[in-house]
Order: structure tokens, then C-alpha cells, then sequence
């Protein structure tokens, strides 16, 4: 890490402007990208040296690079880490903080509100190398003493979920968690760096998909995990020899995503409190939620612990899958398709696209029913917004 102290000092939005810029003998203005798979040494010396850690330089790409730890210091600057690696995809940072740190006989407890891609991994692949999952209602607190009254490893939670956008008490579970000898792991897609700090909450571990809105431009995919020197140490094996790393052009395009970071988050969370609160009005939804809402189930807990409420909503077109088939097709503005935290608006049908291998059992506990749509609220003009939504759900009526 090459984190000046004088850094330190910034407010947040210089940090995603600035924070861990480094410039080449050239002196540019912009951000280097550093398209190389390797580096040379001036000796034989030097390159043994490198390889025994006597040195701090770069060796490989995979291992290391310029552009990627520009990346890697200026989200820590952000979150407030102490280190963190970038990886090619939000799920390559899920499973590396995971598998890097587990061994068969190890304990992991999880919520049950999950990214289908999430819950795999713990409910299937952990399993399969003999590691303990026990999965629970992460806003019940009396499930949370009980699972971690015995010794546990790590603790996964997402929190807001996606995409029932259910809230966990953060600092509860982190306290119950490092009383069972367990770090404990945040999701914190939904949420961003800009609207919730987990680390500050008592997490030990954060985790992104930064091709959400740390692009949030449709671009790139990415992601990262955030900790503590010792757990990076830890880590480090496991991602130097099994490849989860990004790459420096995705690192380049993520770090310009972040020099406007919070002002897009700020104008998503704008623009999905006024979506929530129409689609309130309307009598045809039987449902809405959006942790903003004095209606959502953790709205006292998400003022309490959010400085924002994020991009998604989601509603339920009365269960029924042919209605939020029909709304869908009827959008003219709004995009079909899976990703979220885009500049431009997304709709998203969970219960045949991200959750779809998930049981119909398991959806429903989770209140995903063939009627639950998620829309990630973009960028656009909101009365176009509006206007487009209701045009589409009159075609529901």
C-alpha cells in the first residue's frame, strides 16, 4: 500500500478523486494503465530477492499491479481498511475471503437472505469440502444466539439483502459473532462504501461486486475485499496461487467509476425514495419495499445504521408471475436484465433469473414469489421514470 498520511486527512469525495494516485515518470494527469503481465529485474539478485519478500516491488500481475493497487488503496482510503484486494468479480471476492480462511471442520453460520450466487457457495460448495453451514433468519436475534452459542469460523451476511432488501443489525451480530471466535464477512453491495461502513460497525471483512456502482456504468466487472493487514496476510496465498485477481484496464475503468461514486449513489437514493413512495399509492401492488419506507419491517434499524437507502426497490404484482411478466414487457424506458447500481435503470424478475435455483420452498420463505420484481433505480429524469411505470402497471390492471 502506498497510502500517503496526508490521504488520511480527505473528505470522502476527495479520497474517490484522489486517494492512491500514483504517477509514472511522465507525470500524467490521469490514472497509468499498467497492461503488463510482468516486470523485469536490473539482476538475478534483485528477481530472487522479490521472490523471497526482501523487497517491495512488483513481481507478476497476477500477484500485483500499479493500476490494481491504485484501485486497492483509494477503497481503502474510502472504507477506512487497512488493506484490500481486488479480484475480477464481486463472487471471486465472496469466495476468496471464504475459502481462503475455512478447512473441513469449520463452522460457518449465514443469513438467509442471500445472492443466489452467495447462498451456493455456502449451502453447496462449503459443504462439499466439509465445512458446516448453518444458514438462519438474519433479523431474528434469538436464531443469532442460538447459532452462535457454539464455537463458529465465520459469519456471511448481506445486509440490505438482495432482493428483499431485509436489514441486519450489524452491530448485534458482530458482537454475538466475536463471542463465538468468528470474523465476520458483510456484503455490502447493496449499501456502497457511501451509504454504509461495516468495518466502523464491527465487521472484520468487506466484501463488493464492484461492477455495481462502483461502475455503475455498465462496463466492467470487478470486485474486493476489505480488512486488516493480518487477514490480508492470511489471505494471501490462497489468491496468489488460485488467480481471483482483476485486471489493470477493469482496475482503470473501476477508478474512474469511483471519482463519481457518491455523487451517482446520492442521486440514486433520491430517485428511488420518490419510485418507492409512487408505487405506494398505487392499489394494484400488494407489496413494496424499500428500507426508507416507515413501512419496511427494519426502517428504524436501517436510519440507524444507513446514511442512505440505495438504488433498489422492489414490489410484488400480487404473486403472480403472468403480472410481472406483463409489466416488464410493457416498459419502454426501463431495461430488462440482471445487473444493478447502473446509471441506467434495471428491472429484474428474481424468481426466474438470480434466484432461480434457489427452491420454490426457500424463495418463498424469503417472500420472492412469482410476482416479486426488483427494479434498480438509474440515473434518468424521475418524471420519466414514473411516467414509464405507470404506464407499464396500467397494463397489469
Amino acid at each position: 500500500m502506498t497510502i500517503g498520511e496526508h490521504e488520511k486527512t480527505w473528505r470522502p469525495q476527495t479520497r474517490l478523486v484522489r486517494g492512491g494516485l500514483q504517477r509514472s515518470a511522465f507525470e500524467e494527469t490521469a490514472e497509468a494503465i499498467y497492461t503488463t503481465s510482468g516486470f523485469v529485474y536490473d539482476t538475478a539478485e534483485a528477481s530472487e530477492a522479490a521472490f523471497k519478500n526482501e523487497t517491495k516491488r512488483f513481481i507478476y500481475s497476477r500477484y500485483g499491479n500499479p493500476t490494481v493497487e491504485m484501485f486497492q488503496d483509494r477503497l481503502c482510503l474510502l472504507e477506512g481498511a487497512e488493506a484490500c484486494r481486488a479480484t475480477a468479480s464481486g463472487m471471486g471476492a465472496v469466495f476468496t475471503s471464504l475459502a481462503s480462511i475455512l478447512n473441513a471442520g469449520d463452522r460457518v453460520v449465514g443469513s438467509r437472505a442471500l445472492f443466489g450466487s452467495c447462498q451456493y457457495i455456502l449451502t453447496e460448495i462449503l459443504p462439499s469440502f466439509g465445512v458446516q453451514t448453518i444458514i438462519i433468519d438474519g433479523t431474528d436475534k434469538k436464531q443469532w444466539e442460538r447459532a452462535l452459542s457454539i464455537p463458529t469460523k465465520v459469519v456471511f451476511l448481506e445486509t440490505p439483502s438482495n432482493p428483499g432488501l431485509e436489514v441486519i443489525d450489524l452491530p448485534m451480530v458482530c458482537n454475538l459473532a466475536h463471542n463465538a471466535g468468528a470474523l465476520v464477512v458483510v456484503d455490502n453491495v447493496l449499501a456502497t462504501p457511501v451509504l454504509q461502513r461495516p468495518l466502523e460497525l464491527g465487521a472484520d471483512v468487506v466484501v463488493y461486486s464492484a461492477t455495481k456502482h462502483i461502475d455503475g456504468q455498465g462496463r466492467v466487472m470487478g470486485g474486493a475485499i476489505l480488512s486488516t493487514n493480518d487477514f490480508m496476510e492470511e489471505m494471501s496465498p490462497f489468491y496468489r496461487h488460485t488467480g481471483p485477481s482483476l485486471s489493470p484496464f477493469n482496475a482503470w475503468v473501476l477508478l474512474k467509476g469511483l471519482e463519481t461514486l457518491e455523487l451517482r449513489v446520492k442521486r440514486h437514493c433520491q430517485n428511488a425514495a420518490t419510485i418507492s413512495e409512487f408505487l405506494c399509492s398505487r392499489s394494484d401492488i400488494s407489496r413494496v419495499l424499500y428500507p426508507g419506507l416507515p413501512s419496511h419491517p427494519q426502517n428504524k434499524l436501517a436510519i440507524k445504521q444507513m446514511s442512505g437507502f440505495g438504488s433498489v426497490v422492489s414490489l410484488d404484482l400480487n404473486g403472480k408471475k403472468q403480472n410481472a411478466f406483463t409489466f416488464m414487457n410493457a416498459l419502454k424506458l426501463i431495461d430488462i436484465s440482471n445487473n444493478l447500481g447502473d446509471s441506467k435503470s434495471i428491472v429484474t424478475h428474481p424468481a426466474t433469473t438470480t434466484h432461480q435455483r434457489i427452491s420454490e420452498a426457500d424463495r418463498a420463505v424469503l417472500g420472492i414469489t412469482d410476482g416479486f420484481v426488483r427494479i434498480s433505480v438509474g440515473l434518468e429524469d424521475i418524471d420519466d421514470l414514473k411516467e414509464d411505470i405507470e404506464q407499464a402497471l396500467d397494463e397489469v390492471s
